[in-house]
């Protein structure tokens, strides 16, 4: 039986390269060997998809794409189908989650100059995927046919309208009907199910391969090829295959505790990921009070209504995403990594993610004159991180780079530096309990807390100088 099994194995590898596809990107693919925690959120999106298609699919086999069944077809999965109430939610979570872990995913690449020469092309392909990412997201939050998602779904697709000459014609093609309605229904239902993860497989793997084509990027900017021994190995890298496969299960199974705590404890997570409104029936005579998108969706929504001509707000919502794909060509300094950047990078990086954050609150709550003046000056902020790049990375100074990759603190070095810092903030105090015996408590020391704050305060400043 052994050499059968054997006999029909050789046959297979000798008709396909399966041992060259597992070397070539597994166990012989050299990654930097000073990868940190920022470097995880890549194979952690490619496991959320996954997860992503495989309810997806357990979902479509009682959903009815019916404007008449549509929403009484969801509540069939959450009440009769065995387990679909967590098939539903593993689906419902595991959407934001996505939007979650691509974000970091786009700050890492930010943040270390991962879109940098000879990687640009590796960055063009992480934002069609992001793309088509958001059209899949907004395909599907119409599905479930409640108030918000018709009504989010209208406000959506009637900003097509505000294009001059073919925006009316084109609203009319998306829509399928002159309203929201079945056919509009039925068409984002396709798109959803079939046409879009097709897109979304494909460009993985186009940027997957074209990772492993130049070699991962790592938080020194290095690049480990330049470094081989007399093998052809570099001397700074180490196989993916056990190392980080190893690290990444790991990883997958701390995320998967607290993406499990939401699922069964808070789906809705206070209306951000599954709104109230989407619980009622979609009502095409009644709108609700305050219509917004999901929160993945509410930063470049922040931008929409900053802008008050409709048309020019469709443009900056637009030129948010689009300035996002000009990101290798907007840098123009020679480093990549943010640890050897000047002050003024650094300074800047924080100053849009502080915009990003700030757009994404604004961008849930209504449209008051003082909301939508903050929302001015973060877009500005926003579009002011990428438009003037030329200049300053072009001007600041940078720190002389290593030859070789350099070691950072681990976790484990920083660990008794933090617990030093809890016991100064909450210090063991002597007190006598009720029996009139000493035993020691733990108290807040104000001083002391601000004696800490006031010391990472400092070194946060020398970091961003």
């Amino acid at each position: 039986m052994k050499h059968k099994i054997t006999e029909c194995t050789d046959w297979f590898l000798d008709r396909f390269p399966l041992t060259k596809l597992w070397n070539d990107h597994m166990a012989h693919y050299y990654a930097p060997k000073n990868f940190n925690i920022w470097y995880f959120f890549g194979s952690l999106a490619l496991f959320v998809l996954v997860m992503q298609l495989v309810t997806g699919i357990l979902l479509t086999m009682n959903y009815k794409p019916d404007a008449d069944l549509a929403f009484d077809s969801v509540e069939y999965i959450m009440r009769d189908v065995n387990w679909g109430w967590l098939v539903r939610y593993m689906h419902s979570t595991g959407a934001s989650a996505f939007f979650i872990i691509v974000y970091l995913h786009m700050f890492r690449g930010i943040v270390y100059g991962s879109f940098k020469q000879p990687r640009e092309l590796i960055w063009i392909f992480g934002m069609l995927i992001f793309v088509a990412l958001m059209a899949e997201a907004f395909m599907g939050y119409l599905l479930p046919w409640g108030q918000m998602s018709y009504w989010g779904a209208q406000v959506i697709i009637s900003l097509f309208s505000a294009i001059p000459v073919i925006g009316d014609d084109l609203s009319l093609w998306v829509r399928g009907d002159y309203v929201v309605s079945d056919a509009t229904l039925n068409r984002f239902f396709a798109f959803h199910v079939i046409a879009v993860p097709l897109v979304l497989i494909i460009l993985v793997f186009l940027h997957i391969v074209a990772l492993h084509e130049v070699g991962s990027n790592n938080p020194d900017g290095i690049d480990i090829k330049a470094s081989k021994d007399p093998y052809g190995v570099p001397v700074d890298g180490i196989p993916f295959h056990p190392y980080y496969t190893v690290k990444d299960i790991v990883g997958i199974g701390v995320f998967m505790f607290f993406f499990a705590v939401v699922v069964f404890y808070m789906p809705e997570l206070g209306g951000y990921f599954l709104e109230d409104a989407n619980f009622i029936p979609a009502d095409p005579l009644k709108t609700p009070e305050h219509i917004a998108p999901v929160w993945y969706f509410t930063p470049f929504y922040a931008i929409l209504r900053a802008v008050p001509d409709k048309f020019a707000g469709v443009i900056a919502m637009g030129g948010a995403i689009v300035v996002l794909f000009l990101l290798p060509w907007l840098d123009r300094s020679p480093v990549k990594s943010i640890r050897y950047r000047g002050g003024i990078y650094k300074k800047a990086v924080l100053l849009f993610v502080i915009s990003f954050i700030g757009l994404g609150y604004l961008g849930t709550q209504p449209a008051t004159p003082t909301a939508t003046m903050f929302a001015r000056v973060l877009t500005a902020v926003y579009f002011g991180f990428f438009l003037l790049m030329p200049l300053y990375t072009r001007w600041e100074k940078f720190k002389e780079i290593p030859n070789r990759l350099t070691e950072q603190p681990s976790l484990e070095d920083r660990l008794p530096g933090w617990i030093a810092a809890a016991d100064e903030m909450v210090p063991k105090t002597p007190v006598t309990d009720e029996q009139g015996q000493t035993v020691e408590k733990r108290r807040p020391n104000t001083a002391a807390i601000g004696k800490v704050l006031v010391r990472n305060a400092k070194k946060l400043k020398e970091s961003l100088d």
